[in-house]
């Protein structure tokens, strides 16, 4: 919901040509509103603010292109950028304290543009608590395979997913789980976004030549219980993280891959043997995020979407997909009934309908009828196939269960979630 307070004053503002205020104030209302980032966007005529909120970018407010170099130059100033410099990219860093002392990270970055310079910050609160693991949206037997890797002594936990999807969030909640005083973990990360007490937290510089592979090696010196990397990006990386897990490590990292299944082709494509695969993977999470229904104003279907004759069959075909078995605890009676919401907006959500988000979670727990599949270099479509049958929960089916629960839209599944073909 938007501060009108602060919006008038954003407002103010502008028409008054008060910069260092603009810039203030403007920091400040995506704060109030939850936004993970800032764009300010020159175009023809006018320059546009928009936030994105809940994953979904939404337009604030316009002021004139006449005082957009000064806010420009206010920015730059703000995260030590050169303001004679207008042609090329630049990338900086500034911190913000709020008015209730919560400190925030800025990430900017400019973009030179046939309008002039183009301006997103992205917003880190350095001061977010850390979910419980209980908190994240792992529920039946994604939360399982989830605890058991973590209860690993040794091996590689993986993340998967797009950007922003949740990757780092899901990483620190992990973390935070097995941080006890008897263990030594290490981070190597791009930038440290969470700062946690109880490890020791290591950030690259790639201007010097410090990256996640010399990190890694570096780490491995510290007598580690547990590294986790920020992401595997090369052959070099993931060489060492294997070489740490076969040595008694536990290696958690984020790697960018569509689905869980297809993070074991990406790792064999760095031309990873498929034995060292097979014996150090220990647990895939694949992860997007989706809109929360906001609780205030979410409304039931009017029509029953078992009576789409497209939608209708795909949705039955998953949640008979032994949903019953891979979510031990959930309401029988909803998977019978079928019941889906739909958004509908009010004050609260700023008349989106929509409020928060939540991730949807596809978690592979590697067995020894998967590693053997590995080693006879089997197609990614049957090790899939083989992994539903053994209780991997798709992406689809854990969406589909959220809906069922109320929590969130169809819409918002089938946005970030593939049809599965067959279940077995």
């Amino acid at each position: 919901m938007i501060d009108n307070a602060k919006f008038q004053q954003l407002k103010d503002a502008i028409i008054a040509g008060n910069i260092p205020q603009l810039a203030l104030m403007m920091i400040s209302l995506a704060l109030d509103m939850r936004s993970s980032d800032i764009h300010i966007e020159p175009e023809e005529r006018l320059v546009r603010i928009r936030y994105r909120i809940d994953g979904s970018l939404q337009k604030i407010v316009e002021y004139p292109t006449n005082i957009h170099p000064a806010v420009i130059s206010r920015i730059k100033i703000m995260s030590n950028l050169k303001i004679d410099e207008q042609r090329i990219p630049q990338d900086g860093r500034c911190q913000v304290t709020s008015k209730d002392n919560r400190e925030m990270d800025l990430r900017v970055s400019t973009f030179p543009t046939v309008n002039g310079e183009k301006v997103v910050m992205r917003i880190q609160d350095k001061s977010r608590k850390i979910p419980d693991v209980t908190e994240i949206g792992l529920d039946g037997n994604n939360f399982t395979y989830v605890m058991e890797g973590l209860d690993s002594p040794n091996g590689i936990i993986l993340t998967s997913g797009p950007t922003g999807s949740g990757k780092t969030t899901t990483l620190y909640t992990c973390l935070n789980k097995i941080n006890t005083e008897d263990v030594n973990i290490l981070t190597i990360e791009d930038p440290v976004e969470i700062q946690m007490d109880g490890l020791s937290q290591s950030q690259v510089h790639h201007d010097i030549q410090y990256d996640f592979a010399t990190g890694m090696r570096a780490a491995l010196r510290q007598d580690p219980d547990i590294i986790m990397v920020g992401e595997i990006r090369d052959r070099e990386t993931v060489d060492i993280a294997i070489e740490a897990s076969l040595t008694g490590h536990l290696v958690l990292s984020t790697i960018h891959t569509n689905s869980a299944v297809e993070t074991l082709t990406r790792i064999e494509n760095m031309d990873v043997p498929e034995f060292l695969v097979a014996s150090t993977v220990q647990v895939i999470i694949a992860q997007r995020l989706v809109r929360k229904l906001c609780q205030s104003c979410k409304q039931p279907a009017a029509t029953p979407i078992g009576a789409d004759p497209v939608l209708g069959p795909q949705i039955d075909k998953a949640l008979l997909g032994g949903v019953d078995v891979k979510f031990p605890t959930l309401d029988k009676a909803l998977l019978a009934g079928k019941a889906f919401f739909v958004a509908k907006g009010c004050d609260q959500c700023n008349n989106i309908g929509y409020f928060g988000r939540i991730a949807i979670y596809e978690v592979l727990r590697m067995n020894n009828e998967l590693r053997k599949l590995i080693l006879d270099k089997t197609p990614s479509v049957q090790i899939e196939k083989a992994a539903i049958k053994l209780g991997m929960i798709t992406l689809e089916q854990d969406g589909l269960v959220k809906c069922l629960q109320g929590i969130t839209s169809l819409e918002e599944v089938y946005s970030v979630a593939r049809k599965v073909e067959e279940y077995v």
